[in-house]
């Protein structure tokens, strides 16, 4: 089923174009006409270059790395099509920035996740679509609805092409992925595993206890964020200490922040797997990552919402 041409329009920021324009091709539309530029002071400006006046609008933006130019920019989208008599907007973010920020873990602390949904809903976004959430409670922090589409069935789809199942353990680094690495354990019939560890400090990470069987096993170190690569690096020599045959990481979003290329280079990652969801720099690409498209998954998504279908069928088994 193709989308409407007259009805639904799908328009990009500058956060992710080569996304948006694979999502448009799934769902047989153009990228709409818009133009996100900067005035010479630095202030952003858009211009939409075409009608949506009764159009059900789609913003494709994540909110990555410059992540408040890239959030400012959403924002101003969405307040012009508003202005401009959009009949709905629906917010796409492929990756939701600011979602560790999710809570008080000190006196003090700001709840950014969530100043971050009120300002994406007093901007006049109705409804948002976001892939892999840092954490499920996000959809909580808006008072719109919010379609939160998982990344691990992308991933899974690839390693059941690469034949891992029963030889596989999938390891979650950390007891707070547990719920992720079930789910993909049990798409590829694969055994789990959890490793028990502390953090020292932010960004630093010490591998404790490896609670399951790796001996012998294609360990894959499944997690929502590979950041500046600590987590999954340290967790990836202790395996293959462990008596592992190989490690694989993946994840949903390559935030590749800091250190991160450095160190993924020098760890025993016998393949890196990824999606799209952020844009990586192909002369930054390391020969054994593999980046997996979530447009289909998107697309498939929008496509239900515009027509006023179930989104969680989707990922009905």
């Amino acid at each position: 089923m193709k989308a409407s041409r007259w009805r639904m329009k799908l328009f990009t920021g500058n956060a992710n174009p080569c996304l948006a324009e694979e999502i448009a091709d799934y769902l047989g539309i153009s990228v709409g006409n818009a133009t996100v530029s900067r005035f010479s002071d630095g202030e952003i400006n858009v211009a939409i270059d075409e009608s949506v006046r009764g159009v059900d609008v789609f913003v494709v933006q994540p909110t990555c790395s410059p992540g408040n130019e890239n959030l400012m920019e959403l924002l101003i989208m969405i307040d012009a099509f508003r202005r401009a008599s959009a009949s709905r907007i629906n917010a796409v973010i492929p990756y939701y920035g600011y979602a560790r920020q999710d809570r008080k873990s000190r006196a003090r602390d700001p709840i950014t996740a969530k100043l971050m949904a009120n300002l994406i809903v007093e901007s006049g976004a109705q409804r948002v679509v976001a892939v892999d959430l840092h954490a499920t409670q996000i959809q909580g922090f808006f008072d719109i609805p919010v379609d939160h589409l998982p990344g691990v069935p992308t991933i899974a789809e690839y390693f059941k092409t690469k034949g891992m199942g029963q030889k596989a353990v999938v390891l979650s680094p950390d007891v707070g992925g547990v719920t992720r690495a079930r789910d993909l354990a049990a798409k590829l019939g694969a055994p789990l595993a959890i490793v028990d560890k502390r953090r020292p400090a932010p960004n630093v990470s010490e591998v404790m206890n490896v609670i399951g069987d790796v001996v012998g096993k294609s360990v894959i170190i499944v997690d929502d964020i590979i950041d500046t690569a600590g987590t999954v690096c340290t967790a990836a020599r202790a395996m293959m200490e462990k008596g592992a045959a190989n490690v694989y990481a993946c994840c949903t979003h390559p935030v590749f922040s800091g250190p991160a290329l450095e160190r993924l280079a020098e760890a025993p990652f016998k393949e890196i797997v990824v999606t799209n969801t952020i844009p990586i720099n192909k002369e930054n690409l390391l020969p054994n990552v593999k980046v997996l498209s979530v447009a289909p998954l998107v697309g498939e998504a929008i496509l239900r919402i515009h027509e006023d279908l179930s989104v969680s069928k989707l990922f009905e088994p």
